[in-house]
């Protein structure tokens, strides 16, 4: 379903008014700035004046407003290339004319698609490859699907359109009488006092020169940059340096590096994970909000990140449910992360979902919870070495299927990080090269699965479960009663579950089918040949339930 634009203006008018927000529209903020003032929370506050002279105050500044500033390449004759953001989306205006789009993103793409019908070719120039989606696993790249890339399309299969690469930065356009453009290099159009028309263009020279023809339209479609020209300087918003006039400088916690108190969200946040995962976009920035919104409430209200506390026999099937449910995890991967921490003696945990992995040596302060005891960390990720512009993803033996081989897993996989303590800023810093997070006391990767659904109680479940119990040195398995009443009588330390559950008299009761499961497997031998001595009766207060045949098991499967 692709709304309409009214059906969404529809849409954010009732969600104000049905929280009671107070919107001011029709306002536009020309200057930010920051006022200095000790009696603040963080010593300043921040000043927004409005298009009409009116000054806001604030101590804390949201700051959503995209990228917005088209990003622009200063060449000679750039002049005549018209803007993505304001050149016609009628086909009909470009009937029969040959057009070249500068940029080879999805903009770009999107624009060609426009037109690609009724033009009579398009030349598409950009000085990198065509980077898609599906080979780099980066939903900013093109699409591969057939929504936006007829021009692929009509490049490779019919030679009617092209794809060429080039610095902009060398190159030329040059304007004829006729109106006409021509594409020259720029070292030909430095002689001082040329006319237009005693510029030499490339094919005088070299009559097969690629972009020979002459164009009615130069379109471009070069990206978007933040807006940062009504933030002043005292906001030290940007670097000066080549990223940071793209991006505002932010932590991993979408706070401002320059001015506490001041969050960037959405597509302007995407600095944290550009080209490594969805936070410029839709798909993820809805998570890194949620994840600012709990930061927040911790910071200004007490309010504690939002956690559910259960009984370490939980813990395998929390983590099971999660990767295979939740979505911030999965659209989020390698920036959000769930934090498991382990309560005195591992016997209890609190989950927590979500968090920012790079904030982790913070995570006691961010989120008011207590990391003492050690912690799990749940991430999604995919192999190192897969995926990239220049990867081929198609690969023979590309996929993992046996356990033993999950840390090989190249597809999108969970994997789980162990720590004894949390590990402290200087660790995270200075973590091993593409590593994630410092290096941790122990690590397990679930192999990755075709489906997506890591519910295979053999292949998913029981290496994860055997991994937890390595590193808390105890067993999650869940008994019976009987099970429960034996290990009390031969065990000096008992599992939690008997623990939790038994010796507070929350054991089940036993059946038939369970019964002969136990002679099987060892554990009631002795037990049951008391209870098939003459005259020895079942008490009647217990009548045994029948059962399924017994099928013999091997080794895993009786393990589970």
């Amino acid at each position: 379903y692709f709304p309409d634009a009214g059906d969404m203006v529809r849409y954010l008018g009732d969600f104000a008014d049905k929280l009671r927000l107070h919107v001011l529209y029709n306002t536009t903020i020309g200057h930010v700035t920051l006022d200095k003032d000790g009696q603040a929370w963080n010593s300043h506050y921040f000043i927004l004046t409005d298009q009409k002279g009116q000054a806001y105050q604030c101590s804390v500044l949201l700051v959503a407003t995209g990228l917005s500033v088209p990003n622009q390449v200063d060449f000679p004759g750039s002049e005549y290339v018209e803007g993505y953001e304001s050149v016609s989306t009628d086909p009909e205006d470009f009937e029969g004319q040959n057009v070249l789009i500068l940029g080879r993103g999805n903009s770009a793409f999107e624009t060609a698609e426009n037109i690609l019908g009724v033009t009579n070719f398009i030349h598409m120039l950009s000085r990198s490859r065509v980077r898609l989606s599906w080979a780099t696993h980066y939903v900013g790249d093109l699409s591969p699907r057939a929504i936006n890339n007829g021009l692929l399309d009509t490049y490779q299969l019919k030679s009617l359109d092209g794809l060429l690469e080039s610095d902009l930065e060398d190159l030329a356009i040059v304007k004829d009488r006729e109106g006409k453009l021509h594409i020259t290099l720029k070292f030909l159009t430095e002689e001082a006092n040329q006319s237009t028309e005693a510029i030499t263009l490339p094919q005088d020279d070299n009559d097969n020169f690629a972009l020979r023809v002459a164009y009615d339209r130069v379109i471009g479609c070069l990206g978007w940059n933040f807006n940062f020209s009504i933030f002043n300087s005292s906001l030290r918003l940007s670097s000066g340096g080549t990223f940071s006039k793209k991006y505002p400088l932010i932590k991993a916690s979408y706070e401002s590096k320059g001015s506490r108190g001041l969050f960037v969200l959405g597509t302007a946040s995407h600095s944290v994970d550009y080209r490594k995962s969805a936070g410029g976009f839709i798909h993820g920035f809805r998570y890194t909000v949620r994840a600012v919104h709990r930061l927040l409430e911790h910071r200004h209200h007490g309010i504690a990140w939002p956690s559910t506390e259960r009984p370490i026999t939980q813990l395998t099937s929390a983590i099971i449910r999660r990767v295979n449910e939740a979505s911030g995890l999965y659209q989020m991967f390698s920036v959000l992360a769930d934090v498991v921490l382990l309560k005195e003696n591992a016997t209890a945990f609190e989950y927590l979902e979500e968090f920012p992995m790079q904030m982790l040596a913070q995570l006691e302060a961010l989120t008011g919870r207590q990391a003492r005891h050690g912690l799990f960390v749940i991430n999604m990720e995919y192999g190192r070495n897969y995926s990239g512009p220049d990867k081929d993803v198609f690969f023979y033996d590309r996929s993992v299927g046996h356990m033993k081989d999950a840390w090989q897993s190249n597809f999108l996989h969970p994997v789980i990080y162990y720590y004894r303590h949390l590990p402290t800023e200087q660790e995270v810093r200075f973590r091993p090269a593409d590593w994630l997070l410092p290096r941790p006391t122990a690590i397990h990767h679930i192999v990755e699965d075709f489906l997506t659904d890591w519910t295979a109680p053999v292949g998913h479940i029981l290496p994860l479960r055997r991994f937890l119990e390595n590193c808390l040195d105890t067993d999650l398995r869940n008994f019976y009663a009987e099970s429960c009443f034996l290990f009390t009588l031969t065990r000096q330390k008992l599992p939690p579950f008997c623990q939790q559950g038994y010796l507070r008299m929350q054991g089940l009761v036993g059946t038939e089918y369970l019964r002969r499961h136990g002679v099987e497997s060892g554990l009631l031998r002795y037990y049951t040949t008391m209870s098939r001595q003459p005259g020895n009766q079942e008490p009647a207060s217990h009548p045994l339930a029948p059962g399924p045949t017994v099928q013999p098991l091997d080794n895993k499967k009786r393990e589970l």
